[in-house]
């Protein structure tokens, strides 16, 4: 039954990449039930097995509390009429999506018990590693493939339009978060010696179609975070060396220097005049200036209307789910495009949560912070290696996050999570690790 679970949950991170990444809700709640139903037999198997304890347990508070304040901020506070209906009075401004929203929250919350319950093994990390590079290859080359042949509606999906989004993806930024996941996963594993020598062209040819991929989709955020994660691995790479060699400051600062300029002329060079021109056109969305049309689009703007919003529900927020309608009474706009998301995502926490769900987000960050250092200081070898790969995934998001939302896509949140379990896990006892072993 172990391995059956562990089967279930990497079948389900390929499928949930499939359908757009899962953005759409009969999709969102067909995930939910599927985690649902493995927790069941979960349950099931471990009553059997006589186990109890549930390892990362502080990680998993601060999700469980994030749900709860979701539900909580569902209730009724009593009704009223308006247009001879009977409304709904509640904190949150759409009570059903942040009903679904906590429904996610609680299976993503489910998927991460599951995974350090049952992804206890080196060759089971292993699995998993090879599951996200395999999955974003796939949708960097059905990307690639689909921008230089795309020419009306509808590639192997039918809401794929020609120019818009990227491989499997809606939006383009979205598909630059599993790519920089990927690409930080492979990077930090092949730089932290977790990589063989005769396999190492293995991890090269996954990670190039990758890098490849993030460039070509023209993201903004992705060529950020991919910034991002090489100034970090550059600096663990040559503070590795360093502790070997004595290398001094200045060698260490020039080849991080030529590391990260290298990277990006590569990056420049395959995105072209296209992303060159995507990258200077980044001024506009920070132009204070109202356009004549009064859109309002500009992400300056829209963090204006969503610090205003903050202001009004400071405590609470407008409920988790709820931010597309709140926005509407603080977006001073003609009105032609109302965003739905606040392009960053610590914003519309604490928008959408207030100081409560924004507190509870920072105690999640904190636990993390600390298991992931706890653990790589006491790791060696292959374990070692893979917690400095999730570490760069890790990074490239919560740079990203400060211009997009992908977390809100169910493959990426998924991919996420599953990095910081490799990251925050802790290096099960060897007689555990020869009973699991024998489980495979």
């Amino acid at each position: 039954m172990s391995k059956a679970i562990f089967i279930a949950l990497v079948a389900l991170m390929v499928v949930a990449a499939i359908p757009y990444g899962t953005v759409e809700p009969w999709w969102k709640a067909a995930f939910v039930c599927a985690v649902f139903g493995i927790c069941i037999v979960a349950i099931v198997e471990r009553l059997v097995r006589r186990e109890g304890e549930i390892a990362g347990g502080p990680i998993l508070l601060p999700l469980l509390a994030l749900a709860l304040l979701a539900f909580a901020q569902t209730l009724s506070l009593g009704s009223r009429e308006a247009a001879s209906l009977q409304v709904w009075n509640t904190i949150s401004a759409d009570p059903y999506q942040t009903r679904f929203f906590a429904l996610q929250v609680l299976a993503l919350a489910g998927w991460l018990a599951l995974l350090y319950c049952y992804a206890t093994t080196e060759q089971r990390i292993r699995v998993l590693v090879y599951t996200i590079m395999c999955v974003a290859v796939a949708s960097a080359i059905f990307g690639i493939l689909r921008q230089t042949t795309q020419h009306q509606t509808g590639f192997v999906l039918p809401l794929l339009r020609p120019a818009q989004g990227y491989a499997q993806f809606i939006n383009k930024n979205h598909f630059a978060y599993l790519m920089e996941m990927a690409f930080g996963l492979g990077l930090g594993i092949a730089l932290a010696g977790g990589v063989a020598k005769e396999r190492l062209l293995v991890y090269v040819a996954l990670l190039l179609p990758i890098w490849t991929g993030l460039v070509l989709a023209n993201s903004r955020g992705g060529i950020l975070a991919m910034l991002a994660q090489i100034v970090v691995a550059a600096l663990f790479l040559l503070n590795r060396q360093r502790s070997r060699m004595g290398q001094s400051v200045l060698v260490r600062a020039v080849l991080v220097g030529a590391l990260v300029v290298g990277i990006m002329f590569g990056t420049l060079w395959v995105g072209g005049d296209r992303l060159a021109t995507n990258i200077e056109a980044a001024t506009s969305e920070f132009n204070t200036a109202s356009s004549l049309t009064r859109q309002g689009a500009s992400r300056n703007e829209i963090w204006r209307a969503t610090l205003k919003m903050f202001a009004a529900h400071p405590i609470l927020g407008v409920g988790l789910g709820g931010y597309w309608i709140g926005i509407t009474a603080y977006h001073d706009a003609s009105g032609l495009m109302t965003p739905q998301e606040a392009h960053n995502d610590y914003l519309e926490l604490l928008s959408s949560g207030g100081v409560v769900g924004f507190a509870l987000g920072v105690w999640f960050a904190v636990v993390v912070i600390r298991a992931v250092r706890r653990n790589l200081l006491s790791d060696t070898g292959y374990g070692r290696a893979v917690r400095v790969g999730a570490i760069l995934g890790i990074t490239g998001v919560a740079a990203h996050s400060l211009v997009d939302f992908g977390l809100h896509i169910l493959i990426n949140a998924l991919v996420f999570l599953t990095l910081i379990m490799m990251a925050s896990h802790k290096k099960a006892h060897k007689a555990q690790m020869i009973e699991m072993e024998t489980i495979i």
